[in-house]
């Protein structure tokens, strides 16, 4: 298929780290209000720059936009790439507004096109393995689950200075006023609802708790770096997703069931280790031992943490473990590598090909419209819950979706990093 990016910025660099594993998807130019930096990501990436998005609306070669413009634009360049007849992905969150969400949808429909949006970490390695110890019945009935995602002290990590591959700088000053919970609970809440279906009653928390984030803004921007939601589902198990810029990195999720546990360290590792425990009196009350839980090596002889499990492997597996820089010095080299084995390995771009898959074949579509604006409705409840906290139901819904699908790529040409300097 046939696809175009609108946004050039930090992530633009993130999703370009595995294009080579995707040929079926090309790209067949790019458009960025900035115009310096469209020139500097074109010649790059050896990839054509549009003078203007009209003239990429207007490209009839374009099937689909993959829009990654910042988060306030979404909602306009979203609509008038689907009123001209072309397929969107938008990155999280879909819009600030769920009647604007709605109205994409609505748009898409009258214009016989399709949008999806971000994010995809559902198709990973880890969460299929997690997903499939479910569907085998190895915890029993899912009944609770735990998702952290807090992301290290905002204020502490030197952000200002981080540039991706092609020189864009990491959006500090979008992330501050936007806030965690937009930039990062969908990440959770796409496998939590993919598992579990659709939310009945939304208890929520957010607050801003650091000041002075980043010299130039105020001590407090209004938005919040902290939120807790505990989602209650119609099929009656509960979760707890936290998400924060003030603590540690904690990005583990679990599942807990009436006969176990199935756990993972963290959605952005796309083959992060999974583990099992059976839960027994023996392991249980093992748990209570100080020592045993100090000594994980010593624990783990009386089954706590359980047994590590088989990673289910997707189609785009590969892309995942291509995703390295290609050229720089052995240092740099050395260092993406280390990178993605332990900190960050993602495909952004399964998202796209999989929509890419759904368009071309006519294979019902995964991840619904319904499904899409539940999450939509999800992020913007926990984002705008405030001190006062909330305790509210959606007005959205959706059906339950079932197992991940397991396809292969639509055959496409042989992959090649010739036209690419990096990714």
């Amino acid at each position: 298929m046939n696809i175009a990016f609108v946004g050039c910025g930090f992530v633009f660099d993130i999703y370009m780290r595995t294009i080579a594993a995707h040929p079926q998807l090309v790209v067949k130019g790019l458009y960025d209000i900035n115009a310096s930096r469209l020139k500097q990501v074109s010649d790059y990436y050896n990839f054509p720059a549009y003078a203007s998005y009209e003239e990429l609306l207007a490209d009839d070669s374009v099937a689909l936009i993959v829009n990654l413009t910042n988060i306030h634009a979404h909602f306009e360049v979203s609509k008038r790439a689907l009123e001209a007849g072309k397929h969107v992905y938008s990155e999280k969150p879909l819009t600030k507004q769920l009647d604007q969400s709605l109205e994409l949808f609505e748009v898409a429909a009258a214009n016989n096109v399709e949008l999806y949006a971000a994010p995809c970490n559902l198709y990973s390695d880890t969460v299929r393995t997690m997903f499939k110890a479910v569907e085998d019945g190895a915890i029993g009935k899912p009944l609770l689950i735990y998702a952290e995602l807090d992301d290290n002290p905002i204020h502490i990590m030197d952000f200002e200075s981080v540039r991706s591959p092609s020189g864009a700088p990491w959006p500090l000053k979008e992330e501050i006023y936007e806030g965690c919970t937009f930039e990062h609970v969908g990440y959770h809440l796409v496998w939590i609802c993919a598992l579990l279906g659709p939310v009945e009653y939304v208890t929520a928390f957010s607050d801003e708790l650091i000041k002075n984030k980043m010299a130039g803004l105020p001590p407090k921007v209004g938005t919040p770096d902290f939120s807790v939601a505990c989602l209650s589902f119609a099929n009656g198990a509960t979760a707890r997703v936290t998400c924060s810029v003030v603590a540690a990195r904690d990005h583990r999720m679990r599942i807990i069931g009436d006969e176990g546990e199935v756990s993972g360290d963290s959605y952005r590792q796309y083959q992060s280790p999974v583990y099992l425990e059976r839960f027994s009196k023996r392991v249980l009350n093992a748990r209570k031992f100080y020592t045993l839980r100090k000594w994980t090596g010593l624990g783990s002889l009386l089954g706590i943490g359980g047994k590590r499990l088989k990673l289910v492997r997707n189609p785009f597996s590969a892309a995942v473990e291509g995703n390295r820089q290609k050229t720089g010095s052995f240092k740099t080299k050395m260092v993406e590598w280390l990178r993605r084995k332990e900190v960050y390995a993602q495909d952004k771009l399964t998202g796209i090909a999989e929509a890419a898959r759904e368009i071309e074949t006519g294979a019902p579509r995964y991840l619904s419209p319904e499904f899409l604006a539940h999450i939509n409705e999800l992020t913007l409840m926990i984002q705008g819950a405030g001190r006062q906290g909330i305790a509210t139901r959606p007005v959205t819904t959706f059906e339950p979706l079932g197992p991940i699908p397991n396809t292969q790529p639509a055959p496409g040409p042989a992959p090649t990093y010739k036209s690419l300097r990096a990714s």
